[in-house]
């Protein structure tokens, strides 16, 4: 059995809505999994967090993989790797839909599900949890095919790319899918790319999916008018990125309004023509709070959290029994605040001092983020003993 223990916190963020800063000062982990939220001082490996805050690893519900840790849309290597060191500790595809010559057909985009499913189930660039293989819902395909899929190991889809006259006519396989247990997500607003289609709030009641892909455009938002029907679809509702800022606004307006909260969930919808964002979900995070005017508890829970129970994972709360899956976040040098959710709530991005997946320290000061006032150091053998 593997023990990490991480000592010296300044408190800790479940990752759960309505949850205040915990005053959690270590936590021990064992193979992979939180223990307790208390060292025992025997441990194989100790992390010294200088005092900083715990949180949930970011959870990135709409990524464009493709395969490897690569984008062809913008010809980058190493950008999931580079997430990692901006907070992201799981991604979830939205479709290999930028592979290059993609297959349309009913063999091909089932075949393209499957293989990348198998590709990234046990590739982590940086250690993070890529959840690859997310079918394109074309209308050539039956219902037997979804229940097929998702015996092969298949678990997502997405419409909002396939050949549909209107998207709404995917419902009854959006529904297939479901029965099979596949978390679906749909494309909202204006066409993305030239062969992809606008999505209505029409078609998005119609769909029923699980997941409210882009809820604020992708990148182009629904009408204003059309934002508060949103909430008439039973999925959750996700804001990113790469959509429009200032209907991501008004949405989480009116889920305070509704006590909604719950229904929201953060992503980047990167990379794509927007670019590749390794801050994508850390910026999405503080945009939130510090203009939505959400605690920053809250704010990550939305990228944490939520979106974990959206995927049905148990990654994206911090409590024993859990994936110890962590950032370790300071103040940023030169901040006006000295304590990091003080930074988020301000609009700043806080310094990454750790990064921590399965219980296995990935990465110490982040390369992305602004350099964190302080540091977390592994302590050696010696220095174990020294402070036993």
């Amino acid at each position: 059995m593997s023990t990490l223990e991480i000592t010296g916190l300044g408190g800790l963020v479940s990752g759960r809505l309505g949850d205040a800063l915990a005053p959690v000062e270590s936590i021990r982990i064992e193979d992979g999994l939180i223990a307790s939220l208390e060292a025992t001082g025997s441990a194989d490996e100790v992390l010294d967090a200088g005092g900083a805050v715990a949180v949930p690893g970011l959870i990135d519900s709409h990524v464009h993989v493709v395969f490897g840790d690569w984008t062809p849309r913008q010809s980058t290597l190493g950008w999931i790797e580079s997430s990692m060191h901006g907070g992201v500790t799981m991604m979830m595809s939205a479709s290999e839909v930028h592979l290059p010559g993609r297959p349309h057909d009913r063999v091909g985009v089932k075949a393209l599900a499957i293989a990348a499913q198998r590709a990234f189930a046990d590739f982590r660039p940086g250690g993070v949890k890529v959840l690859g293989g997310s079918l394109i819902i074309e209308p050539d395909l039956e219902p037997a095919d979804l229940a097929e899929l998702a015996a092969a190991g298949v678990g997502l889809a997405k419409v909002g790319f396939g050949a549909f006259e209107r998207q709404g006519d995917a419902a009854p396989l959006v529904r297939a899918a479901q029965a099979a247990g596949i978390v679906v997500m749909n494309h909202t607003g204006g066409a993305s790319i030239p062969d992809s289609s606008p999505v209505t709030i029409d078609d998005v009641l119609e769909l029923g999916c699980d997941i409210v892909g882009h809820a604020n455009g992708g990148p182009t938002a629904l009408p204003d008018a059309d934002l508060p029907r949103l909430f008439d679809a039973p999925g959750v509702l996700q804001l990113v990125q790469a959509g429009n800022l200032r209907s991501s606004l008004r949405i989480v307006e009116l889920a305070k309004e509704r006590d909604a909260l719950d229904r929201i969930v953060l992503a980047t919808d990167t990379p794509t023509g927007t670019g590749v964002m390794p801050l994508g979900m850390i910026k999405t995070v503080c945009e939130v709070s510090s203009l939505g005017r959400i605690p920053a508890t809250d704010a990550l829970a939305l990228a944490t959290g939520n979106n974990g129970s959206a995927l049905r994972r148990d990654e994206g709360v911090l409590a024993p029994g859990r994936p110890a899956d962590l950032a370790l976040l300071l103040p940023p040098l030169g901040s006006a605040h000295d304590d990091p959710l003080a930074c988020i709530e301000q609009g700043d991005i806080p310094g990454i001092a750790a990064m921590v997946i399965d219980g296995e320290v990935r990465a110490l000061r982040s390369r992305n983020t602004p350099a964190p006032d302080g540091a977390c150091r592994i302590l050696t053998r010696e220095q174990m003993e020294a402070s036993a």
